[in-house]
């Protein structure tokens, strides 16, 4: 299980004294004790995959959101720390498809629903996440759906 993969890499981390591993780690170990929590289980149960997933993706975006006001109030030394954290955090998420991929996905999506006018934009944009939730960047699916109007 994933949970245990992480408790597997914070002792290697401790052992090879690498910092920023071990704290990345046990900020991920944080978040599956809060969600855990948060659904109502006790904090040393442990979390599928599918929520674990859930709970890295969210740190993921969390670092993504930190990187960008970062960079806006021009403290890369912050952006640094972010960016070692979130390449952490995205060994254990599922590869994310490319732009060449959801734009394919996305044309015949449009075609499918007959959407031909920039008013039914909302309802491609939501019946694309549905089908490509977990496997391509919202913010990417958005960039696409855009380009086509």
């Amino acid at each position: 299980m994933l949970h245990e993969q992480i408790q597997k890499g914070i002792k290697e981390a401790m052992m090879a004294k690498d910092s920023v591993r071990l704290e990345t780690l046990r900020s991920m170990v944080a978040g599956f004790t809060n969600d855990l929590v948060t659904r109502g289980r006790k904090p040393n149960e442990m979390l599928s995959d599918a929520e674990a997933l859930a709970v890295i993706a969210r740190l993921a975006k969390q670092r993504k959101d930190s990187i960008e006001q970062f960079q806006k109030g021009n403290r890369d030394d912050l952006v640094k720390i972010e960016e070692a954290q979130l390449k952490i955090l995205e060994t254990y998420l599922p590869k994310l498809m490319e732009r060449a991929e959801v734009e394919k996905i996305a044309r015949a999506k449009k075609t499918e629903l007959g959407i031909s006018d920039a008013a039914k934009k909302g309802a491609l944009m939501s019946a694309l996440m549905k089908d490509l939730k977990g496997k391509a960047d919202g913010g990417l699916v958005k960039e696409v759906v855009d380009s086509l109007f």
